[in-house]
């Protein structure tokens, strides 16, 4: 008999309750971290590498000015991180290579394939153009008047860059003028001035904005002899522009060159933008972010920077020499998603996936008190068999054990019943049992207690302890 109750005492109880309850907690600890990591990661600044150079140049210096102004901002999404580079070809090439998100590239010049336009950072003008001819002297170039007349003259161009250098070339190509013919000397654009004042050259060319101060101080530099230079138009400039997509026919208004009377007309010339391009593959939200603070902190910079106000969008259209970033577009074109927008499908993902996480925890919750509905339901069955067993008992001391294993039995019960393991209706079937199992007990006690062989001990005990 003993060893049938050790066999088949109650199992130690383990609680559901506080495993389902440390199981809802982790889980809604592991949503609210979810939630803070994917808050954190949508909001937090983005730091972009944009390439951009050479040394000294305004690109530089508006670049510069740009990233101090992004990282002042107190809620930006997007601060810049300049990286110098040689000039437009070396920023183009960094893009390329990966080593940066951002680049300021020259138009005509070969735009890397993995590169997206997202702003017009400025539209350059060429300006060509005769030295006056020095007094008392009868100068060739004094009556040179057009560019096919450049053919066996020294022309300074302005800027170390061959790409100056090859545009003129192509100019005089249209012209007929073969560029084997004519000599060509380079200076830095920082030594412009200087340069020009030394050098007898014929003719000159220079490449920036309409207004460029570069340009005027160079066209004024070799005016020192008196007089007033002569501007070659590029009357040429619809061809150029049709058969090189990458430069358009444009006008250098009159007066706009140092003086009122420089020139005295408008000359016609060829345009090229500088562009603002972005990597292929970088997110649509953070370069729609980052065309949004450019175009909202432009004008403030303008006083400092006047280059900065004449930043432009790009070209959204289909058959644009450089194809739009994304990104861009959606700004340019009012279609900026919201941070619903961009991470409605991640939320619903994850609502979904919150709600089977809840029924998966109701299942498992559900699976942890399956231990203790087996168990009591073989304890409910332990007890029918003490029942019967308390029925044929011979010995006050085995009611006893089984009455003792009753009650562990009733108080796992009652436990199983607090946790929610076991419904009232089964606890109302056992307490019925339980009962039954009692008023066994107590009958088969009276029973043997009145038998004469129990009636004389139970005589022999009180005067054992009378005696006592």
């Amino acid at each position: 008999m003993t060893d049938d109750s050790a066999s088949i005492s109650p199992k130690p109880l383990r609680s559901a309750k506080r495993r389902l309850m440390f199981v809802l907690i982790a889980g809604a600890l592991a949503i609210v971290g979810a939630t803070i990591a994917g808050y954190y990661f949508a909001v937090r600044p983005v730091t972009l590498r944009i390439a951009v150079g050479p040394a000294s140049s305004d690109d530089l210096r508006v670049v510069q000015a740009l990233a101090q102004a992004f990282n002042n901002q107190q809620h930006t999404q997007v601060k810049l991180r300049p990286v110098q580079t040689d000039g437009a070809s070396a920023s183009a090439q960094t893009l390329a290579d990966g080593k940066a998100d951002l680049a300021i590239i020259r138009g005509d010049l070969d735009v890397p394939k993995n590169a997206q336009a997202v702003a017009v950072l400025r539209k350059n003008v060429v300006v060509m153009w005769v030295p006056p001819a020095a007094k008392g002297k009868g100068r060739k170039a004094a009556k040179i008047t057009k560019i096919a007349q450049l053919a066996g003259r020294k022309i300074g161009v302005v800027g170390r860059t061959p790409a100056n250098v090859n545009l003129l070339k192509l100019i005089l190509t249209q012209y007929g003028v073969d560029p084997m013919k004519v000599e060509i000397v380079q200076f830095p654009a920082n030594e412009a001035v200087e340069a020009i004042k030394n050098l007898k050259a014929d003719a000159y060319l220079a490449v920036g904005p309409a207004n460029s101060k570069l340009t005027i101080d160079a066209i004024t530099a070799s005016t020192k002899d008196g007089g007033e230079p002569t501007f070659l138009p590029i009357d040429a400039s619809e061809a150029i522009a049709q058969n090189h997509p990458a430069y358009e026919a444009a006008e250098i208004p009159a007066g706009s060159l140092g003086s009122a009377d420089r020139p005295d007309d408008e000359v016609k010339t060829i345009s090229f933008s500088h562009h603002i391009v972005a990597r292929k593959g970088l997110s649509d939200a953070t370069v729609a972010a980052f065309t949004r603070q450019l175009f909202a902190i432009r004008q403030s910079l303008k006083n400092d920077f006047p280059l900065a106000a004449k930043i432009e969008t790009p070209d959204t259209d289909k058959d644009a020499t450089i194809p739009v970033h994304p990104g861009a577009a959606a700004f340019v074109d009012g279609e900026e998603k919201t941070f619903l927008d961009r991470y409605s499908d991640y939320i619903w993902w994850s609502l979904m996936a919150f709600s089977a996480m809840g029924s998966a925890g109701a299942w498992f919750a559900g699976y942890l008190k399956q231990d203790e509905r087996n168990t009591n339901t073989s304890q409910r069955e332990r007890l029918l068999e003490m029942l019967k067993t308390a029925r044929q008992s011979d010995s006050t001391d085995e009611l006893d054990q089984l009455q003792a294993e009753a009650d562990d039995i009733l108080r796992h019960t009652l436990d199983c019943f607090e946790h929610g393991a076991i419904e009232e209706g089964t606890l109302t079937a056992f307490n019925i049992a339980l009962e039954q199992f009692h008023n066994a007990v107590a009958d088969r006690k009276a029973l043997l207690l009145s038998m004469p062989q129990n009636l004389q001990r139970t005589a022999s005990q009180f005067r054992a302890a009378g005696t006592a």
